[in-house]
């Protein structure tokens, strides 16, 4: 064998054996980390195991808690103490329900008062405000050149009738025509006529009231120069006092002339007073369906003017043995209405029908009866059941002197 030979077989020895070795180192390497590997899983399933433990333990200490603090809840509800309330008794009495309408208050007379002749304002002798009685002089206008008409009417006139007596006797004696004489009479006549119409431009001049009342507008100033027609002032009389208003045909079935109803200021809805149905229509207007009513003011307040509007308040039905309860006892959800009342130191809810409301009463058809007592302030807060305990209310809630208008919509 060659040296040659025994080279080469020496490298593919060592090549052989390096590789065996790399795969013996590898495979050591391998395992070591598999090992390694297991060792680590191992420890975490512990951890895991041990962080289960102790999480079972802690949610029983949490529902143990949350068990203590129910029960200290309901402990502590049941020693609450009692909720403040005030109360009133349910007693029985005449509630009624209103046909309501608006209107303005007007003087039944009111006129214009117009210039009728011609003239210069010489005197003023009332103002707005001033009461005037029928025929009083509210102004005077110069008068000269009237009486002057008048003094002339009156010469013509004598002259006339001078005339007319000399012709009465001649015509009897026959010394005149029958036509002289009629003329004469016809000169006569018409010198009346001149005279009369004289006074009554004089008596124009001379501005009076047509009746007893007010002067609630003046229009002419002095020395201002009038025409016929010109307006110089609106008179009016208070007395009576009437308001119209306009009613469904079905509301006006069951009224009648006379019947009593009561009028409210709006400017002051503690100015009230009372009034009567004058007149109804005998007509439906045929435009709007409604009928006419004419209601007149009793002995208004002096504070009451013409023209002010006013509610006015007709009875339409009235039950005189209801069961009333205060208005702010009720409670009222959606179509449902309840009230609290006290017994026995707590409140039971009672839920009631109601029926005609008049003012601060509330008429209850069902759920109350009379001498109960009822809560009228605290219950905001109230459950079934609830404790309660009565003070005094700040007003007494007497419903006898409630107030007795009807409920505005």
């Amino acid at each position: 064998m060659t040296p040659i030979s025994q080279r080469k077989r020496f490298l593919i020895f060592s090549g052989i054996l390096v590789v065996l070795v790399g795969a013996l180192v590898a495979t050591g390497l391998f395992f070591k980390r598999s090992r390694a590997a297991q060792g680590a899983d191992t420890q975490a399933t512990a951890e895991s195991g041990n962080a289960a433990g102790a999480s079972a333990q802690g949610s029983g200490g949490v529902a143990h808690a949350s068990t203590k603090t129910e029960e200290k809840g309901k402990k502590d509800e049941s020693e609450k103490a009692p909720i403040p309330v005030s109360v009133a008794p349910i007693a029985t009495g005449a509630v009624s329900s209103y046909i309501t309408s608006t209107a303005n208050l007007v003087p039944e007379s009111e006129v214009k008062v117009l210039a009728e002749a011609d003239g210069r304002v010489a005197e003023l002798l009332v103002e707005e405000g001033s009461r005037v009685a029928r025929g009083q002089v509210l102004a005077q206008l110069v008068k000269d050149d009237a009486e002057i008409m008048l003094r002339k009417a009156e010469v013509r006139l004598e002259n006339a009738r001078i005339n007319f007596e000399r012709a009465e006797q001649e015509i009897v004696d026959k010394l005149i025509s029958r036509e002289q004489y009629d003329k004469d009479h016809l000169d006569h006549q018409i010198a009346q006529q001149e005279l009369a119409e004289a006074k009554w431009r004089l008596e124009k001049t001379t501005i009076r009231a047509p009746f007893g009342g007010r002067v609630t507008e003046r229009f002419v100033k002095l020395g201002q120069h009038l025409h016929p027609g010109e307006q110089l002032f609106t008179v009016s009389d208070f007395d009576p006092l009437v308001a119209r208003i306009f009613l469904p045909e079905k509301d006006v079935f069951g009224l009648k002339e006379g019947r009593d109803v009561r009028i409210t200021l709006k400017a002051n809805d503690t100015t009230r007073f009372h009034g009567r149905i004058r007149q109804i229509s005998p007509v439906v207007d045929t435009g709007t369906g409604t009928v006419k009513l004419t209601i007149e003011a009793s002995a208004p307040p002096a504070e009451v003017r013409p023209g002010a509007f006013v509610t006015i308040d007709i009875v339409r039905e009235t039950r005189p043995q209801a069961i009333l309860v205060p208005r702010e006892a009720v409670v009222r959800e959606l179509q449902d209405a309840y009230v609290f009342v006290a017994n026995g130191g707590v409140a039971e809810k009672r839920t009631i029908s109601l029926g005609l409301e008049e003012g601060g009463r509330i008429e209850a058809l069902s759920g109350v009866k009379a001498g109960e007592q009822v809560i009228v302030a605290g219950q905001g807060g109230l459950k079934q059941g609830s404790a309660i305990k009565v003070i005094p209310a700040p007003e007494a809630s007497d419903l006898g002197n409630l107030d007795d208008r009807p409920v505005r919509g």
